[in-house]
């Protein structure tokens, strides 16, 4: 089949060349034409494991293509995918859905033909419905389907997420569009993806519901390693104790210094402020959202205590920036609340980070970046370990130590054993551990 991917950001890349790996011929759309220009030349602009030597397959064997072009990949297309961005707005949190909209009227006024408009974007429950409304009044005689169809990619994880999905969403009652999704994921079926047909608008909100359920499973088992730290527990066996429980799961379930990146901090406000206007509010979220908010703060005065409750003039060594690994995502990551809230504190901010550092600099402005892990530390009053890279998993403690000027350890992942800290000489703060 033909596909008009409109978006060339994480959703609209990976989506595309996944499309075009199963077979079909995919056209990745985007105004931004240094972005196009540098995909032509084999520059992916995102980090995603893997995704460099897919892209550079499918373009190869001519199944993937980049272009400014709207008007082109639209008209041939019968399925066009909207995979723009929907930041939340700015002064009230609802989803910007700006990008979609204007989409929506491009399409309209060149699409050719019986053509599916797919929603990829996560948008609020009933944005499809104005989709619809916007291009009818653009094209009244125009002959098309809108279909919610949202992602479930987890960043660092997103190929294998795509090709091997647990489940793919579908929000349509139009038979014709039901039978052009069947066929557009039809290479899946050899894996047995169940195919979920719903309405539109549950679609939507299921998209929504999923990922404020995962932010609330993150966040719940913050509160108890908040809990555990007071009453002598371990987090850790708390964790796996009622995770095994078939009914809840270990998944979401590691405490760390609160949620991030570009799915949980904007999805879980835009449902509250959707659930606000549908005067059904969603306090569980609400709550969610705000302790999130207060654990990540929470995180630098628990290294400011680590140093004996005062930082200023001290130099704090930090691995890790992006909002998680695998990743250069530093949308609401945990690093730069922890960073600001050291440098008011007088901080001197070292930092490194395997992929992220690049996005970091123009949010960060005042952190001294560093070229590897040990110059990082060099003469740091205290490690900070906030993302979990690998790299980080099996550091030289032995040189650690020479390299710090004081030997204390904050670990903001648990990657390392308490005990095991104590007996190598350093003064080591965990999550959630006594």
């Amino acid at each position: 089949m033909n596909i008009a991917m409109i978006g060339s950001g994480y959703v609209g890349l990976v989506s595309g060349t996944c499309f075009a790996d199963f077979g079909h011929k995919v056209v990745c759309v985007d105004k931004d034409e240094a972005k196009i220009a540098a995909l032509k030349q084999g520059d992916i602009p995102i980090f995603e494991p893997g995704l460099d030597a897919l892209v550079a397959s499918n373009v190869q064997q001519g199944r993937l293509s980049f272009s400014t072009d709207f008007a082109s990949a639209v008209s041939k297309a019968d399925a066009v995918f909207i995979a723009v961005g929907t930041p939340s707005r700015r002064g009230d949190g609802h989803a910007d859905l700006s990008y979609v909209y204007a989409a929506a009227r491009e399409i309209a006024a060149n699409m050719q033909g019986f053509t599916v408009v797919v929603t990829k974007s996560t948008v609020p429950v009933g944005t499809g419905d104005e989709v619809e409304r916007i291009m009818r009044e653009e094209r009244p005689d125009g002959d098309f389907a809108v279909v919610s169809n949202p992602e479930f990619l987890r960043e660092g994880a997103a190929i294998s997420d795509f090709k091997r999905p647990d489940r793919i969403l579908v929000g349509t009652d139009d038979v014709r569009a039901r039978e052009v999704m069947s066929e557009v994921y039809r290479p899946l079926y050899l894996n047995a993806a169940p195919l979920l047909f719903t309405s539109r608008r549950t679609s939507e909100l299921t998209k929504y519901a999923a990922n404020a359920f995962l932010a609330t499973k993150i966040t719940f088992i913050n509160e108890m390693a908040e809990l555990c730290e007071k009453t002598g527990a371990d987090v850790q066996d708390v964790a796996r104790g009622i995770g095994l429980d078939n009914r809840i799961g270990s998944k979401f379930l590691h405490a760390g210094p609160g949620y991030g990146g570009s799915c949980f901090p904007k999805d879980t406000l835009a449902l509250i402020k959707t659930a606000q206007d549908f005067g059904a509010p969603v306090r569980i979220v609400e709550t969610v959202a705000e302790v999130n908010k207060t654990r990540k703060l929470n995180m630098a005065h628990k290294i400011i205590a680590a140093c004996g409750g005062d930082v200023a003039g001290k130099t704090i060594a930090v691995l890790g920036l992006a909002f998680k690994p695998n990743t250069d995502d530093m949308r609401d990551a945990p690093s730069l609340d922890i960073v600001n809230v050291l440098f008011k504190a007088g901080a001197i901010v070292k930092a490194y980070d395997p992929e992220s550092m690049d996005q970091a600099r123009s949010m960060m402005p005042k952190v001294d970046f560093c070229a590897d892990a040990y110059s990082c530390m060099q003469g740091a009053s205290a490690l900070v370990i906030v993302t979990e890279w690998d790299a980080f998993r099996a550091l030289d403690f032995d040189r650690i130590k020479e390299t710090l000027a004081e030997p204390i350890i904050v670990d903001l992942r648990n990657i390392y054993r308490p005990d095991d800290m104590r007996k190598r000489g350093f003064r080591y703060t965990s999550i959630g551990r006594a």
